[in-house]
């Protein structure tokens, strides 16, 4: 840690524990500030969120008895726009973790230049222990605790981890239920990733995996590789993993292995990843798929192949599995996958990581092409959709390859050095009030 770093962190009296997730982003977040020589006092406005909501609330279970619940909304930063971020339902959910996934929605949105900023928010919760309709209260009950906290000119919430589009409907017909007439109308769009048939976009459901396989096909020829004849492995075949699967398969890359929470299957002549996806989608994971092997995760994690695609939760990539892992490329699904120690791992093996922020922001800029149609009352056709995803990754990837040139640096500081600027500038313009 830097000496700048350490600076900013005694200032705001941080407790810096090397192993705190929230402490490992905003270190890399400063590094990057460091680098492109943001000014001190916009450092110390982005060590901290600009507000950290916590709320308790009690929802009423099928057995008629009350189980009181705890969830956050963390409003990182809004200097280029409203605060977006995603909604996850998880029993691990924390303050620290809700605090880095909104610094990290306040990098990706200001690297592809979408008016956004950043946020982020969840219950403690283990959703497959709740009934579907102890979800639906749940989620009713969260969204009217946060109130006015959440809004469509303010904050906007979307899917994460444990929630889906049936979640968003629930969350914004809460809000619109509850909000004043003036709000009632635009309601819709105070969360993004909802079904079609109520305000979403098409191509919202893929659009992780999608923006992350356009950035494969801007960055994997400079590292020597061809999208179409990769092998690759992932970790997580949820959301993003079994879309990234499905659309990489499309273009006659070949899946060889999969971990979840059920286990590790392996087929070196490859995994129909549809056919997985669909399994999985019926049995609740990948553990006793008939067409792969079930192995152990030592097995899963030394399988040789082009690409490792961690999909699943922050910090499951420790310096001890970085060591074990046999491939060329490291590609970041998740956000947050990796540790700044398992970082150096893999830097001193030689192996690329290409860095979250810049691979799985398809979500959120898919969701912003959401929020912008139900505020202009429109509804783009699939393509075009597609075709703004395309342009707008190809031209983060574009800013990332140029910062790296300048300062010299791996690709995941220099997507920080990107985003960052960016957002000096607008500081610059705007001023900080009074």
């Amino acid at each position: 840690m830097n000496q700048q770093v350490n600076r900013v962190f005694s200032e705001l009296e941080m407790d810096a524990k090397p192993d705190n997730i929230y402490i490992q982003t905003i270190g890399e977040v400063l590094r990057a500030a460091d680098l492109v020589g943001l000014p001190h006092r916009l450092q110390l406005i982005l060590a901290q969120p600009k507000n950290e909501i916590m709320v308790h609330f009690p929802v009423q279970m099928d057995n008629g008895e009350f189980q009181l619940f705890k969830g956050y909304r963390v409003q990182h930063n809004n200097v280029l726009g409203p605060y977006k971020g995603g909604i996850r339902y998880h029993q691990e959910v924390s303050l620290d973790h809700v605090k880095s996934l909104a610094a990290l929605m306040t990098i990706k949105c200001a690297l592809n230049r979408l008016p956004l900023g950043g946020g982020k928010g969840g219950v403690k919760v283990k959703p497959s222990a709740l009934s579907q309709m102890e979800l639906m209260r749940m989620t009713r009950r969260f969204t009217s605790a946060l109130g006015e906290n959440i809004g469509p000119d303010y904050d906007i919430p979307a899917p994460d981890v444990g929630t889906n589009a049936q979640t968003m409907a629930w969350m914004a017909d809460t809000y619109m239920n509850v909000s004043g007439p003036s709000l009632r109308q635009g309601g819709a769009s105070v969360v993004t990733g909802k079904p079609v048939e109520f305000g979403g976009s098409l191509g919202r459901d893929k659009a992780t995996g999608q923006g992350l396989v356009f950035i494969l096909d801007e960055l994997l020829g400079e590292l020597g590789l061809d999208v179409g004849k990769v092998t690759y492995s992932v970790v997580g075949f949820g959301n993003v993993g079994s879309w990234t699967a499905r659309l990489l398969a499309q273009r006659g890359a070949k899946l060889v292995a999969v971990l979840d929470h059920t286990g590790s299957i392996r087929n070196d002549r490859g995994i129909d990843a549809g056919e997985l996806a669909s399994y999985v989608e019926s049995k609740g994971g990948v553990a006793g798929f008939a067409h792969a092997e079930a192995v152990s995760t030592q097995d899963f994690y030394s399988a040789k192949v082009d690409l490792f695609i961690p999909a699943a939760l922050e910090q499951m990539i420790l310096p001890e599995i970085a060591a074990q892992l046999n491939c060329k490329v490291l590609v970041e699904g998740a956000n947050a996958p990796v540790t700044p120690a398992a970082d150096q791992v893999l830097a001193d093996r030689g192996i690329p990581v290409l860095p979250a922020v810049l691979c799985n922001s398809g979500g959120v800029t898919v969701s912003y092409f959401e929020w912008k149609q139900n505020r202009q009352a429109e509804t783009w056709p699939l393509a075009e959709v597609d075709t703004r995803l395309r342009q707008t990754m190809q031209s983060a990837a574009e800013r990332v390859k140029a910062s790296a040139k300048r300062f010299g640096c791996d690709l995941r500081t220099a997507a920080y050095c990107a985003a960052l600027e960016h957002v000096g500038t607008v500081y610059q313009l705007r001023g900080i009030f009074p």
